[in-house]
């Protein structure tokens, strides 16, 4: 499917780029942002702007970085911006520029992370992050934000404050929605608890919850004295009944419960 993913995703995120934010004027980051706020400016046709800054950006990427994008990469970064071209004439899909930043933040995050799933990527600034990465010393995600953080803020300076504070919600709606395509909408959580009647409670889950668990060897900082802590992975309508068998065995138990956002093996997603 990784051929297929680039494709589909190159596709959908020209087709929410096209209908919700470029007719709206919402330069959510990326060359994309960039390609908005020139047509804004010079009416400049996006497809060729995405064009003009990808190639030398992979360029650029294989010179510094070395040849290890690969040709989906590659693939990404010159069809999108074709996909662009083909979808230039759908939108709007709305005037109305809340609902633009947030359903184009879907899209594009859709996009993203079917393209991402396909181990490939569409290029443009994600390239450009790595490379000042490299000469800078700063981390990856620092390079990311500052460079789609100047692109919003230059889109607030050409069209206004209210486009530029818009930006802000399609590029934090499209990476949730990226997070969302990768690891999924997680139905797992993780418990872990710690308590003085642990093989008790340890027999209580796995024979009345049937979920397997993990005993991991602590210490105490204030007691100083050793323990067991259980460690277990369950489904989120699972929660209630393990509240209860734990409070029924220990009710001084402490119990921390967090999100799984990827749970692979038996019982849960297979590898």
């Amino acid at each position: 499917m990784g051929w297929a993913d680039v494709l589909i995703g190159s596709a959908i995120i020209a087709v929410a780029f096209n209908v919700f934010f470029l007719p709206n004027e919402i330069a959510a980051g990326g060359v994309s942002g960039i390609s908005t706020i020139l047509n804004g400016l010079f009416r400049w046709e996006p497809a060729y702007v995405q064009w003009a800054l990808n190639i030398p950006l992979f360029l650029a990427g294989v010179v510094v970085l070395g040849v290890r994008f690969g040709v989906k990469t590659l693939v990404g970064t010159l069809f999108l911006p074709f996909a662009v071209y083909l979808t230039r004439d759908w939108g709007p899909w709305t005037d109305n520029p809340l609902l633009a930043a947030v359903f184009g933040g879907i899209g594009v995050g859709l996009g993203l992370g079917i393209v991402f799933r396909g181990n490939a990527s569409t290029g443009g600034t994600d390239l450009a992050a790595q490379i000042l990465a490299k000469y800078t010393g700063l981390s990856l995600g620092n390079c990311v934000a500052l460079i789609d953080g100047l692109i919003v803020l230059t889109a607030a300076l050409v069209f206004n404050i209210e486009k530029g504070l818009l930006a802000l919600i399609g590029l934090y709606i499209t990476s949730k929605t990226i997070d969302a395509v990768q690891v999924g909408f997680s139905r797992s959580k993780m418990a872990i608890i710690i308590t003085d009647k642990a093989e008790a409670v340890k027999e209580k889950i796995l024979h009345n919850l049937d979920r397997g668990l993990t005993i991991l060897k602590a210490y105490g900082g204030f007691t100083e004295e050793e323990r067991n802590i259980l460690l277990v992975v369950f489904d989120q309508t699972e929660f209630t009944n393990l509240k209860q068998m734990v409070k029924t065995v220990d009710t001084s138990a402490f119990v921390v419960v967090l999100d799984a956002s990827e749970v692979l093996g038996k019982g849960f997603k297979t590898v």
